[in-house]
């Protein structure tokens, strides 16, 4: 165990530092101090190893905590809102890997009179695993999670459904390369990401609203999704009702003008502004 000047001696015997005596830590990023609640002193120290040593004062009561730490067993621990309720939660950080961020982040329980770990509700459609390169978004009540797999960087969107944190929007890598280009032009620029299928999800996990956009640009607070535009290729494009369908009596012509909705297994759902039927919305074949 390490003890760096006589702040982990006194962490593990629980007695209260003297304020010149914190203060005096605040350049050590593996320290720190806070107060959770009203009346609440929370002292923190990563351990060799990572862990994470706490005494709660006054009751003086201690916990080790699973960090999250980098190769070394460093990690950098700060206090931030992470739950909008005004008092500040425990974070570790640490690097892992070339770019990667691992976090951990511990809110205090009253009833318990305890740090408990903040655990995210998620399911298969999050890339990331837990908030990993974590942000918080206190406008508009968002926790970003992101992280990067091979060439490809990913987000996933947490939202609070009462105390219960749910993954509130996440995206999917499309594959289709130039098949896409053959059956509708969608304009790009030399900043624009590969493009992606952006799920929005209710806290039971059920899609609310899908949107092929730019997989390098995370949609911006609550507000509806916003699909890519582009135009129709071909001189006539089967637009079907389903995926797989092999029949219609639908059609899109060159040049019309349809919104990207989802992709799958190839198949890619548009919508097009019909002047005078409003919106016609079904899938067209773009596998490769």
């Amino acid at each position: 165990m390490k003890h760096r000047d006589g702040w982990a001696l006194a962490l593990l015997l629980g007695l209260a530092l003297p304020v010149a005596q914190a203060q005096a830590q605040a350049g050590d990023p593996g320290r720190l101090r806070f107060e959770p609640a009203p009346g609440v002193q929370v002292q923190a120290e990563v351990q060799e190893g990572g862990d994470i040593a706490v005494v709660l004062q006054p009751s003086g009561a201690r916990q080790r905590l699973p960090g999250a730490p980098d190769a070394d067993g460093n990690a950098d621990l700060t206090a931030e809102d992470v739950d909008f309720d005004g008092r500040p939660e425990l974070v570790a950080r640490a690097s892992v890997g070339m770019v990667n961020e691992a976090v951990a982040v511990y809110r205090f329980d009253p009833r318990r009179q305890a740090l408990v770990a903040l655990a995210p509700a998620t399911h298969d459609h999050a890339q990331c695993g837990g908030l990993m390169g974590l942000t918080v978004d206190a406008d508009n009540r968002l926790l970003s999670s992101s992280c990067r797999s091979g060439p490809m960087w990913y987000v996933d969107q947490y939202r609070y459904d009462g105390a219960r944190l749910y993954l509130y929007r996440a995206e999917r890598m499309m594959m289709l390369g130039d098949a896409l280009e053959a059956v509708v032009f969608v304009k790009q620029t030399a900043d624009s990401g590969p493009l992606a299928v952006w799920s929005t999800f209710d806290p039971a996990g059920r899609v609310l609203e899908t949107a092929i956009a730019d997989g390098l640009v995370s949609p911006r607070g609550t507000a509806p999704l916003l699909p890519v535009s582009g135009q129709v290729v071909p001189a006539r494009l089967p637009l079907y009702t389903r995926p797989g369908d092999t029949a219609t009596r639908r059609y899109l012509v060159k040049d019309d003008r349809v919104e990207l909705l989802d992709e799958q297994d190839g198949w890619v759902k548009l919508r097009y502004a019909n002047p005078t039927r409003g919106d016609v919305i079904g899938w067209v074949d773009a596998r490769p």
